[in-house]
């Protein structure tokens, strides 16, 4: 009887056997290469997920800055007697806070406009200093609080929109007051927002704008970039795209281009420094090319940074205001004599 055997392969035939230890090292890497594959996918999504978190904190950050508590007042400062007063901003949405500084029986006001991150005792200006001086130039000062400064009647930052309204309400109230002669002094966005409210018709009879802020994709990104190297496009993109999220408003409604090409009919003086790393020399400029008014002027301060040019040229600073201050007095004493309507 013949046995049947099962020939072996070939050398060299090309045929391989399977072999158990084969099998589990494959496997083992097929499935390596997917938990590798599933990390990577993991890992990229939290990089996008952290990319639109970070985007998004920024967004609120700009709508909600952190801003300290008042720590004095006109008296405690500069022993200058005033009062706690409260009106309605133009569109009657919110309720602003202040300080009325009254100098004897004057018709003639002076409206304080901080900028962002501050209140409206702004120290690094100074504040005070600055109302001590326009209190013993005969102006009454108003000082007030942005929403995005109360402590009681909080509103989100909004670059201007929601900010123009409630200044138009700190304008009315001193009209309101007997002021005949009425000027705006705006420091960073509080001065960009006084363009804004000018934009909308303020009854004001000259603006004093210093280190002019005014948002938009430029100037936003150019902040970002002081603090992290990202690229414009898309974080400004994603910028935009979450603000109405946080503070109700689009950062399109900001009016940034209108501001920079309008002629007011009043007249500017626009102060701005050449190191200014928050808001760019280009902004002052910009505006100050567009006026017409005979009075409007532009004083560009070689290496001065942003807001401190009081301090770091107290005597031209103080020199070029108070005549521009003079001018306009003239100006607005001429507008009565002649019969000229008085801003309302």
């Amino acid at each position: 009887m013949t046995t049947m055997s099962t020939p072996l392969p070939l050398a060299g035939s090309g045929s391989v056997i399977p072999t158990p230890a084969l099998s589990s090292e494959r496997s083992s890497i097929r499935k390596l290469s997917r938990i590798v594959l599933h990390s990577l996918f993991v890992v990229s999504c939290l990089l996008v997920l952290l990319f639109l978190a970070f985007h998004a904190y920024v967004a609120w950050a700009l709508s909600h800055p952190v801003v300290i508590t008042l720590g004095s007042n006109p008296m405690l400062a500069k022993n200058l007697i005033y009062s706690e007063v409260t009106f309605a901003s133009a569109d009657e949405r919110s309720t602003v806070e202040g300080w009325w500084i009254p100098a004897d029986q004057s018709r003639r006001t002076i409206i304080l406009s901080h900028g962002y991150g501050a209140n409206r005792e702004e120290s690094w200006v100074p504040m005070y200093d600055l109302a001590d001086l326009l209190h013993g130039l005969k102006y009454n000062v108003l000082m007030f609080d942005y929403g995005f400064a109360s402590k009681s009647h909080a509103t989100p930052a909004t670059g201007g929109l929601i900010e123009s309204k409630q200044l138009l309400g700190a304008i009315n109230y001193a009209r309101q007051q007997g002021s005949v002669e009425l000027i705006v002094w705006g420091f960073s966005m509080g001065a960009g927002t006084a363009l804004q409210a000018g934009l909308q018709g303020a009854p004001v009879d000259a603006m004093i704008l210093d280190s002019t802020f005014i948002p938009d994709e430029d100037t936003i990104y150019h902040n970002m970039r002081n603090y992290v190297d990202l690229p414009k496009y898309p974080s400004v993109s994603l910028i935009r795209w979450f603000f109405p999220l946080v503070s109700g408003t689009r950062l399109e409604q900001i009016p940034s281009a209108q501001v920079q090409e309008k002629a007011y009919d009043f007249p500017i003086l626009l102060i701005h420094g050449t190191a200014d790393d928050k808001a760019p020399v280009y902004l002052s400029e910009n505006v100050a090319k567009a006026q017409t008014n005979l009075l409007s002027q532009l004083w560009i301060v070689p290496d001065a940074i942003h807001e401190m040019i009081y301090r770091t040229h107290t005597d031209e600073y103080v020199q070029r205001t108070t005549s521009f201050l003079e001018h306009v007095h003239t100006r607005v004493l001429a507008k009565i004599q002649t019969g000229e309507p008085a801003q309302v």
